[in-house]
């Protein structure tokens, strides 16, 4: 079976200028990203059958990005070229303080509709993840991703989640952001969470009051990521930290979206009644395997770079 992942395909544009600001550096070094398009790329990596669902710009960049998804063996006749926007661009340097100086100009990424989503085909499609973080944005993109996520929960699709919160990006709307990550909780049946986001959706000011409300108000299966501590799996009412395997981490970049590419792969081959009976015992392992492929994915420079690496013997 299918899954289907919707949001950005995009272009970093990484400052290699150590601690310069964006108007200061000179040199950029060029990335296929977005979280989606991350997650899709190591869903095929891992030997799943995934389709990307997201909107370029017909340019140079726009068509690196349908090549890159290509070469990883994603299905993307449903990556549109659009002639009117370009290839969205995330300009980001990293300073000295540990801040980030961001620039972030949005092209055709966010001008897909949601009547270009309600043509796509589900019937083979078994999951369908929600894993943007411009899906929440004003905008079509916003009413196409709400919209297929009416459509999932009418079929009664697996609906995983992944807020992917970018401060830059919503700094202006936190709240409409936390709104919005809430409709997705009470809807999903799994959702992957940093500890920042877990506590900025649920307003607490630690991982254990956060990961309360989470089981309080949502049915899901959830994971808090912890980076080199492991991941937190809330799972019927109790929690459990998975550790993660040791490495020496190159770069973190496209760790997280490993993580749910895995489990999304593991979970991809059974049907819905079947992900809904299993057991504690089955969520840490595929939660472990989650983890090994996040972590494999951090000794690598770049994601995409790193998801070449990926193949399901590293759950062995």
């Amino acid at each position: 079976m299918k899954i289907l992942c919707i949001g950005e395909a995009l272009i970093d544009m990484i400052c290699t200028d150590k601690g310069q600001t964006l108007s200061a550096g000179e040199h950029f070094l060029k990335k296929p990203g977005g979280a989606p398009t991350n997650v899709a790329a190591a869903i095929a990596a891992l030997g799943g059958e995934v389709e990307l669902v997201a909107k370029v710009g017909n340019d140079s960049f726009g068509k690196q990005l349908i090549q890159v998804m290509d070469s990883f063996g994603v299905s993307t006749k449903w990556m549109i070229s659009d002639e009117h926007h370009f290839t969205t661009f995330a300009f980001v340097s990293l300073m000295e303080d540990g801040e980030r100086d961001f620039v972030f100009n949005r092209g055709a990424d966010g001008e897909l509709t949601r009547e270009e989503v309600d043509a796509i085909d589900l019937t083979d499609v078994s999951i369908i993840h929600f894993g943007s973080a411009t899906g929440f944005l004003p905008g079509p993109l916003q009413a196409a991703y709400q919209g297929l996520l009416q459509k999932a929960l009418q079929k009664n699709i697996f609906i995983s989640f992944d807020p992917n919160y970018r401060h830059l990006l919503f700094k202006n709307d936190i709240q409409g952001f936390i709104d919005q990550s809430w409709n997705f909780l009470h809807a999903c049946q799994f959702c992957k969470l940093s500890d920042e986001e877990a506590m900025l959706i649920t307003g607490t000011n630690t991982v254990t009051d956060a990961t309360a409300q989470l089981l309080d108000k949502t049915k899901a299966v959830f994971t808090i990521t912890l980076g080199k501590e492991g991941t937190l799996l809330g799972f019927e009412g109790a929690t459990t930290i998975i550790p993660s395997i040791p490495i020496k981490p190159v770069d973190t970049t496209g760790a997280g979206d490993a993580f749910v590419g895995a489990v999304l792969y593991q979970l991809s081959d059974k049907s819905l009644p079947t992900i809904q009976a299993l057991s504690l015992i089955d969520w840490k392992y595929i939660v472990g395997n989650g983890n090994k492929a996040g972590a494999r994915t951090c000794e690598y420079l770049g994601a995409m770079e790193a998801f070449k690496h990926l193949n399901n013997q590293i759950f062995q």
